[in-house]
């Protein structure tokens, strides 16, 4: 983990001397987002509505909350309602020829980036790539798309929305509070009060967090793991029957959580590595592997890993699953927000 996240989330002694040197950028970066929210607000800036509702799944900070695993789960829950759901995203580390880019089974993480080509191949929907979300979302509808999920874009609000989904990190919440560069914020905890809903990825009622706000909690869930060079699934029980012991590699928002869940699983992990968010990976990364253990990684980390991948290499896919109750509420928001903008259109 880097310096500055462990001054944000883990209460690293560096933040007596880097967090008040970081305080005057924070006021500065807060007084150009209240500018440019209030020229929204204000009619300055227009915020552009497109032809079909949109669903915002976003969050307040940096880092991976757990979105790509609800905007996996919202596609198959649009489907069930009857939708035809596409997903934008800006395709963070990619760089395609053309924008708005539409991928298609040739993409690479390399053009798109690796959260884009995940939603991809795991839900088998159209998935548009580019900065400008308004372009993305009607290239969309250009393909048959009735229902726009837009992975992440909370801030980009010349993309009129119909409901917005805020993702919170039950663990490490809102770090040390503050807006960035001086903690891991891009707007105020109060932003969550302007969320339809919030959905915390674990279970924060323990954290001390107050919830002033509608919120429901998921959970990852986890059953089989998926050979990354062949695409062999072996259910966590039959790969247990062969091995207990692990390698772990992880380039995502907070690497330990996916560790955390490999040994609450049941692995016992000889060997670990995180990497930053994002990251593209080359064969060199893994070199300080031995290859007589598995190697175990994210879905999202896997998307990158395809070309160069090792035969003892794996990845283990997770779902976001929602109690019974939960999972109601959900449906509920989602069912009164998109018949009134049906009903209206």
């Amino acid at each position: 983990m880097r310096l500055i996240e462990r001054v944000w989330f883990q209460k690293h002694r560096a933040k007596y001397w880097l967090v008040p040197l970081l305080l005057p950028f924070s006021a500065l970066f807060y007084l150009l987002s209240l500018v440019r929210r209030l020229a929204f607000k204000l009619g300055v800036f227009k915020s552009i509505h497109v032809d079909a509702p949109v669903i915002v799944v976003g969050n307040i900070g940096v880092g991976g909350n757990g979105k790509t695993p609800v905007v996996v789960h919202l596609v198959a829950l649009a489907k069930s309602l009857g939708f035809t759901p596409g997903v934008i995203s800006r395709g963070y580390g990619g760089k395609a020829d053309t924008y708005p880019y539409l991928l298609d089974d040739t993409s690479t993480s390399v053009q798109a980036g690796d959260e884009p080509i995940l939603i991809h191949q795991r839900c088998h929907v159209p998935v548009v790539v580019g900065a400008d979300r308004v372009a993305d979302a009607n290239k969309l509808i250009e393909h048959g798309c009735d229902l726009i999920i837009s992975d992440d874009g909370l801030q980009h609000y010349r993309l009129a929305r119909d409901v917005e989904l805020i993702i919170v990190d039950a663990k490490r919440l809102f770090g040390n509070g503050l807006l960035l560069p001086a903690g891991p914020l891009r707007e105020g905890q109060w932003r969550l009060t302007d969320a339809d809903l919030v959905i915390y990825n674990g279970d924060h009622m323990g954290s001390g967090a107050q919830v002033k706000h509608d919120s429901i909690m998921m959970t990852l869930a986890a059953s089989e793991l998926i050979n990354i060079k062949t695409g062999e699934k072996q259910l966590l029980t039959q790969f247990f029957n062969q091995w207990r012991s692990v390698n772990a590699a992880a380039g995502i928002g907070d690497p330990q959580r996916f560790f955390d869940t490999l040994q609450t699983l049941g692995f016992n992990i000889v060997k670990q590595q995180g990497y930053v968010d994002h990251k593209s990976f080359t064969l060199d990364d893994f070199n300080q592997f031995k290859t007589d253990l598995p190697l175990l990684m994210t879905e999202k980390d896997a998307v990158k890993c395809q070309l160069f991948a090792q035969d003892h290499w794996w990845y283990l896919p997770v779902s976001a699953q929602f109690s019974e109750q939960d999972e109601e509420t959900l449906v509920l928001y989602l069912s009164n927000k998109l018949t009134k903008k049906q009903t209206k259109s």
